[in-house]
C-alpha cells in the first residue's frame, strides 16, 4: 500500500508544501510567499518527472486550499498550475484572490 503524506515547512516570509511517499521525500513541492497580512502568493508547483501523472500536483493544491482555509488566509495564484486548478474548482473561490487584500 502506498502512503502519501504532505508536510508544510515555513519561515517568516516563505513556505512550501512537500510530498513524502512511503516515508521518502519526493521533491514534489508547492511554494508560496507571504504578501501581506493574511495573504500568500502560490508561486511555484514542481513535480519530478518520475512522479508525473500520479496527481501529486493536484494533491498539493488541495492541501494548500484546505490549509489556508483553516488558517483564514487568502491565496494569489501566481503559479500557472495553481491558477488552472482554481479555474477548474469554483468551490475554492473563498480562498483565492487576484491581488493583495482581495
Amino acid at each position: 500500500m502506498t502512503s502519501v503524506e504532505i508536510l508544510r515547512e515555513q519561515s517568516a516570509t516563505r513556505g512550501r508544501y512537500l510530498i513524502r511517499l512511503n516515508g521518502q521525500m519526493t521533491e514534489a513541492e508547492l511554494t508560496w510567499a507571504q504578501l501581506g497580512e493574511g495573504t500568500i502568493a502560490a508561486d511555484h508547483t514542481g513535480v519530478p518527472d518520475i512522479f508525473r501523472g500520479r496527481g501529486f500536483g493536484l494533491l498539493l493544491v488541495e492541501y494548500l486550499v484546505a490549509d489556508v482555509r483553516a488558517r483564514g488566509l487568502r491565496v494569489v495564484p501566481i503559479c500557472p498550475f495553481v491558477r488552472s486548478q482554481y479555474q477548474r474548482h469554483p468551490e475554492w473561490a473563498d480562498v483565492f484572490g487576484d491581488t493583495v487584500g482581495s
